[in-house]
């Protein structure tokens, strides 16, 4: 069992032996951004993303968004399965955070006196030593502050790095989020045409790794730290016992799915921190799909199934052209259907008769 000291011992030390190689520096200086505006974003929950342009307004800007992290125990299954979740502002995933090519982005990490280890975040959209993973490690009670230049569009992960075992562990307790970096005129289509979006949403797929006990029941744990020695063999058979958009099963069906209206362009925002995972649109289609997540990179077109790989986020715009629930899945349907990574779309609006589906009714085969 792991206890309090051991965990933050082994990242600390982790860190410090990383530490000790020499690390680039990866933060903007001060002359680099002296003068500029600055631009203080209030984060939300996903699947919903904080208010944003979608062309840039004038040039670069300083935008500054704070995370908090906080462990504590979330119920991730109908049965009341108990995962000692790790999480950036308390939710799974962390908050979608946009901002524009050419802007700083500059996070003010929290971890406060309340949580038992020592984390820290790796962007995958910054450039440097571990994504920022070694400068921004803070034990409980500590706060730090980084600052990167956004220079590549599209979207990115970000995920908790504090080093060995723990990066795995740490990810799969929920310690991951995704950054999207928009062009600063928009983004195209296939052929460089203006596209925009009505709405957006952001949906982080997880895979867990619940411990049972003899009886094969799934275990409880008292604080972050004491599941890690039965987590850590349960991940190493690369089975998960759960794979769920935000954190849990169903959590966007029901009450919880996601609104649209027919005619309306919806961005969708996918990222997976550890696992391939292959998003399927019941019912719909990719209009336009950045499956590798770069906007420098044209979009593909009229996608059935996408492609995003462990690591990474990807991007599909859709028209919603008929009315109805539209389930959107991982389409490995084992991880669907049986291990929760299914969402739903409730859309509104009227039926375009054109487009309705016939069929006749069911009669006797005959000979």
């Amino acid at each position: 069992m792991l206890t309090r000291r051991e965990a933050l011992l082994g990242s600390v030390l982790t860190a410090a032996a990383v530490a000790s190689i020499g690390a680039m520096p990866a933060v903007a200086s001060v002359k680099d951004v002296a003068g500029l505006p600055r631009e203080k974003i209030t984060l939300v929950p996903p699947p919903f993303v904080h208010a944003h342009d979608q062309v840039a307004k004038g040039g670069p800007k300083i935008v500054e968004f704070t995370m908090t992290i906080e462990e504590k125990p979330m119920v991730i299954d109908a049965d009341g399965t108990q995962l000692n979740a790790m999480t950036y502002n308390g939710s799974i995933p962390g908050p979608l955070m946009v901002v524009h090519e050419g802007d700083y982005l500059e996070l003010t990490l929290i971890n406060p006196d309340t949580n038992t280890l020592a984390h820290n975040i790796d962007f995958h959209a910054a450039t440097g030593g571990l994504g920022g993973g070694e400068l921004t490690l803070v034990n409980p009670g500590e706060q730090v502050t980084l600052r990167f230049k956004a220079t590549r569009a599209g979207t990115f992960v970000y995920h908790c790095a504090p080093g060995g075992a723990m990066i795995p562990w740490h990810v799969v307790s929920g310690m991951s989020g995704a950054v999207m970096v928009l062009p600063r005129d928009g983004l195209k289509d296939d052929k460089g045409n203006p596209v925009r979006y009505d709405r957006i949403y952001y949906i982080g797929e997880n895979d867990f790794y619940i411990p049972r006990d003899e009886q094969g029941k799934f275990k409880k744990y008292e604080t972050a730290g004491d599941n890690y020695d039965d987590t850590l063999k349960v991940m190493r058979g690369l089975i998960p016992t759960h794979v769920v958009f935000n954190g849990r099963a169903g959590s966007l069906t029901g009450d919880n799915a996601m609104k649209a209206k027919v005619g309306e362009t919806m961005l969708l925002v996918h990222s997976q921190a550890n696992r391939d995972t292959r998003p399927h649109l019941i019912g719909g289609h990719g209009d336009f799909v950045w499956e590798q997540g770069k906007f420098a990179n044209p979009p593909a077109k009229d996608l059935e199934t996408w492609f995003i790989r462990g690591g990474s986020a990807g991007a599909a715009l859709y028209t919603f052209l008929q009315p109805g629930i539209y389930a959107y899945v991982n389409h490995n349907l084992i991880e669907a259907v049986e291990l929760g990574a299914t969402a739903h779309f409730m859309v509104e609006g009227n039926w375009d008769d054109d487009l309705m589906m016939q069929v006749e009714a069911p009669r006797a085969i005959t000979s």
